[in-house]
């Protein structure tokens, strides 16, 4: 009897031990095997090390299982979730991120951790906190390309009415326009039955997003534009994260930094990878012009520039961090 106590006793502290445990979870729209899904397991595996022995454990769910982008903002400053991870749809929570919309304003890694280490505390971070959100880390989502069922793309003139998913960013849709294309607003789970079904065309996505939702399977050419390079922000609220106990939020914050290493080596490995895969799926493959792009994208840098306070002054300052600058 003493014996089956004893067990009952352990079973129970157990139990009591588990049920303390509070979960944060974090909720993305990126598909298995997408550079989004790779970023948000290593983030649990290097936060779950550092905060052993806490009450706290976070758990990510991918594919839109928790929301579209902008129902996990909602969310975040309703307390539903934990984290997020947002990309493109960040123009629309504050103005200075148009600037990550801008054609080809950002060259390459290098340029962007040099522009992180400019702005993010200065300009990104006063401008998310005034929405009530906190970013932990920058990562990634990559330099985009387009995808379409009508013609190969080489030159802003051959989206001349192709109708073109977009995400929900204002400068994204303005872009489009400009380059003669119909874009089309529309949450990234719905897209590839939007392209099986003929509702729109194309897209534009870097390639692991593209591989990892099988746009492959429904798409005839892919276009090498890398028109915009995105960032990706890991994303909580700047109310319950402050609530969280100091040591907690101190092992959130590292574990956010150290993954941004591991995201930009597996963005590169990727690239080289999930190209040969998506040409081997039968995908006519093409490199645009990019120079004639980039011609035609004087009166989006125009528009930006004086849709706030600073814009062109924004403008100005990412320019200069450029590598070859």
């Amino acid at each position: 009897m003493r014996m089956l106590n004893a067990l009952a006793a352990c079973t129970l502290l157990v139990s009591t031990s588990a049920a303390a445990q509070q979960v944060l979870n974090m909720g993305h729209v990126g598909q298995p095997g997408s550079l989004f899904d790779a970023s948000a397991n290593h983030f649990v595996e290097v936060a779950n090390a550092k905060l052993e022995g806490t009450d706290y454990t976070v758990e990510a769910f991918g594919a839109s299982q928790l929301g579209s982008d902008s129902e996990l903002l909602q969310k975040l400053k309703l307390g539903q979730v934990d984290f997020a991870l947002p990309s493109s749809i960040m123009s629309s929570v504050a103005d200075v991120f148009g600037i990550f919309e801008m054609p080809y304003i950002i060259q390459d890694r290098e340029h962007m951790m040099a522009v992180e280490d400019a702005m993010l505390e200065t300009v990104l971070q006063p401008a998310v906190q005034d929405q009530g959100y906190r970013i932990l880390g920058i990562w990634e989502n990559g330099f985009r390309h387009i995808t379409n069922n009508v013609r190969p793309v080489n030159a802003p003139e051959d989206l001349d009415g192709i109708k073109l998913r977009t995400p929900r960013g204002e400068w994204r849709v303005k872009m489009f326009q400009t380059y003669g294309a119909n874009p089309t607003p529309m949450a990234f789970s719905e897209v590839f039955t939007a392209l099986q079904t003929g509702v729109i065309d194309g897209q534009e996505n870097p390639y692991a997003q593209i591989a990892s939702a099988k746009f492959q399977e429904v798409q005839d050419y892919l276009s090498i534009t890398g028109h915009v390079y995105t960032p990706a922000y890991l994303l909580v609220s700047e109310q319950q994260f402050g609530r969280l106990p100091e040591d907690v939020q101190a092992a959130l914050t590292e574990a956010a930094k150290e993954t941004q290493a591991f995201v930009y080596e597996e963005a590169a490995r990727l690239e080289g990878v999930l190209l040969d895969e998506i040409q081997s799926a039968g995908v006519e493959v093409n490199e645009a012009d990019k120079q004639a792009f980039i011609e035609a994208s004087g009166p989006i840098y125009e528009a930006f520039a004086v849709s706030f306070d600073g814009g062109a002054e924004l403008i100005a300052g990412v320019q200069a961090l450029a590598p070859t600058n």
